[in-house]
This record gives structure tokens, sequence and C-alpha cells, in this order.
């Protein structure tokens, strides 16, 4: 058997509909659904987001048992760059002192992990990430 992720939905207020939208628009992203209560969003054949109206006002905990983050890859340093200025931009604080090379997530000597980090309107927690050869 070969298998890949297809998808993830996500539960949220649909009053920040557009800041997913937007955000992953920016990232090169299309929409795939839109339909009422629900947006699709996919970045080619790989896997797609999907964001659903949540069904009640629980506030997500990314440091409770469950999923902490949703990585998404950048094909260059400085589109980390371009999506920390995109946030700061949209008033979205950078968490936990990114945009920043992490050396312990690299992968060999010449390589580096470089990422931006930041929180949506539903508390959901992005990651923005490159890897490869450091730039």
């Amino acid at each position: 058997m070969n298998t890949n992720v297809d998808h993830l939905e996500l539960k949220i207020d649909s009053a920040n509909s557009e800041f997913y939208k937007d955000l992953l628009q920016f990232l090169g992203w299309r929409p795939i659904y839109e339909g009422e209560g629900m947006l699709g969003i996919g970045a080619g054949k790989g896997p797609s987001l999907w964001f659903s109206n949540a069904g009640n006002s629980s506030r997500n905990d990314y440091d409770a048992p469950g999923v902490n983050h949703i990585g998404i890859h950048a094909e260059s340093q400085g589109d980390v760059d371009a999506t920390a200025a995109y946030l700061k931009g949209k008033g979205v604080a950078a968490l936990f002192e990114t945009p920043r090379h992490r050396p312990e997530f690299a992968t060999a000597e010449d390589q580096t992990y470089y990422q931006v980090m930041f929180e949506s309107p539903g508390r959901i927690l992005f990651e923005v990430v490159y890897t490869g050869p450091k730039q």
C-alpha cells in the first residue's frame, strides 16, 4: 500500500475565513472550493486545507494533546522573509523569535532550517519553513 496525506480540515470562526484565503493565496495556493461555511485551498497535487465553521466557541490550545502546528514548505529563505513581512503588514506577530535559523533541525552541516511561526486568528499555529542549502 502507498498512501499520503490528502487533506486536513480545520474548524474556524467563519469571520476569519478571508484571513486563511488571503494568506494561502499569498503563499501560492489556489481555492479549490468556496461554499456556504466551507473553503478548500490547495497547492497543486499535494494536500489541501479545508476550513469549515466551528460548531462551538472552544479555543485551540496547541500546547495540549493534539495537533501542534501546520508546517508549509517554502522554496527559499527569501520566501520565509517575505511571509514574515506579509504577516507584519497584516498585524500578525511572528512567534518564538522567528524568523530565524534552527541549526538543531538541519539535516546536515551545509543545510539550514529557516522558519517563521505565527498564530492565526483562531489560535492555529502555522510555520512557513525553508529547508535546504544555506543561502
